[in-house]
């Protein structure tokens, strides 16, 4: 049977100039986040199944990659369902491992917690442009601090860092909040157990716009009255934090004061204090689809592409799903593969300020001659110049093109006879 030289569906190769737009952006979140005080950290890519399946992944615990149980445990013969086959998965994200990181290990971590972690994770989805079914996530994550300053330094490292990385494209960050939603609802008439319905349906509006989200909760049976009610309420409220105090006054006989207060205070404060620039909205609409966010949410999305960039929230519950005990946590990702996309798409290269020099040889050296050269290679790495020491083409115009795409500026060539070379 002939092997397949293609990476398996949803899987890919990554070549050399890609990889040093990975690395440049990867090393810039990094270095950003490091300077707002978070600590890197590293979980397993594969997690217990119970883990990954306890409900508070979405529509993501449909995609996962299972994993079968090995050797003596994997008992196909007796086996009557999956539970008897499977005991993990590939994780979907970062933010479940980090709760069972967090859980094991909190005797040993500070509170607050400021985590970052940069890793690949595995969905089971179908793959387009910008998706893959391996990919890489970067996320920080602020976990036992209940106030609105997580979430304001959250906003300002991811901000910061994609102002870096992407200096020429505006973006505009999108804030709610899980209460002013449920707030929302409650005030225009639809009752409390089919607001879940109402968000999923809400959640489409970047599709199907507003004519549509009418549409569909219309035929799911909604007055018209309360829908349109709902609808208009979203238009008329104005994206700044005195549109959330002035929301926060209208729907206060079913939404606690604090909740609107707090993120306006969370949009003044970035306002006042980001130095990237960019757009702080209130989005009314926005709803985020992972089931356990509880309070703020937040989403990025860039000129240049269609879908978000980056997204989080807070999610206070689910750490106390491990230890019995809620702790407040919250968390900031930012679409890596997107990102690079968009840079790409862009044709843009990595500009380095080391020195890439090229030594070709020709073939049939003496080692002597060899040993010089090489020592002399040696020497200019020491002082900080990547050097390629690689044997001369036929065609070495080629060759130098070549090399040049990969960013060799410089180019030494060394022959046989000495008197033709260096």
């Amino acid at each position: 049977m002939a092997l397949k030289k293609k990476p398996v569906t949803g899987m890919r190769d990554i070549l050399p100039g890609e990889m040093e737009i990975r690395n440049f952006v990867m090393n810039q979140i990094k270095e950003t986040y490091k300077g707002f005080g978070f600590s890197q950290i590293e979980t397993p890519c594969v997690e217990h199944i119970e883990n990954l399946t306890s409900k508070q992944g979405g529509d993501n615990e449909k995609l996962i990659f299972k994993i079968l149980k090995r050797g003596e445990k994997l008992n196909l013969e007796t086996a009557q369902d999956e539970k008897d086959l499977v005991d993990s998965g590939l994780r979907y994200d970062l933010t479940v491992p980090l709760a069972r990181y967090y859980s094991s290990n909190l005797s040993q971590l500070p509170s607050p917690f400021k985590a970052l972690q940069m890793g690949s994770v595995w969905r089971a989805d179908r793959p387009q442009k910008g998706r893959f079914r391996q990919f890489t996530q970067c996320d920080i994550d602020i976990l036992g601090d209940a106030s609105s300053m997580a979430e304001i330094e959250l906003i300002l490292a991811t901000t910061t860092a994609l102002g870096k990385i992407c200096p020429n494209n505006a973006f505009t960050v999108r804030i709610n909040d899980r209460g002013i939603l449920r707030g929302m609802a409650l005030h225009c008439g639809f009752p409390e157990e089919s607001l879940d319905q109402v968000f999923i349906i809400l959640d489409k509006m970047d599709k199907i716009g507003s004519d549509g989200v009418k549409a569909e909760l219309l035929e799911s049976g909604y007055g018209e009255q309360g829908v349109d009610q709902y609808l208009e309420l979203m238009t008329e409220i104005k994206k700044d934090a005195e549109g959330v105090r002035q929301l926060g006054q209208i729907l206060e006989q079913v939404l606690p004061k604090e909740v609107s207060e707090n993120l306006a205070f969370i949009m003044d404060t970035v306002t006042t204090v980001a130095e990237t620039d960019f757009q702080l909205s209130f989005d009314p609409t926005l709803v985020r689809g992972m089931s356990y966010y509880t309070g703020t949410i937040f989403e990025v999305s860039m000129e240049g592409f269609g879908g978000s960039v980056a997204g989080g929230g807070r999610y206070d519950k689910m750490i106390g799903k491990f230890t019995g005990v809620d702790t407040p946590a919250c968390g900031f990702s930012i679409g890596f593969e997107r990102i690079v996309t968009i840079l790409l798409d862009r044709g843009e290269c990595v500009k380095s300020e080391t020195i890439k020099k090229a030594y070709l040889l020709e073939k049939g050296l003496d080692s002597d001659r060899l040993c010089e050269i090489m020592k002399q290679a040696m020497a200019e790495r020491k002082s900080g110049v990547q050097v390629l020491v690689s044997q001369m083409n036929k065609n070495k115009k080629f060759q130098k093109e070549q090399l040049g795409k990969e960013g060799y500026t410089e180019f030494v060539e060394f022959y046989r006879d000495a008197l033709k070379g260096n």
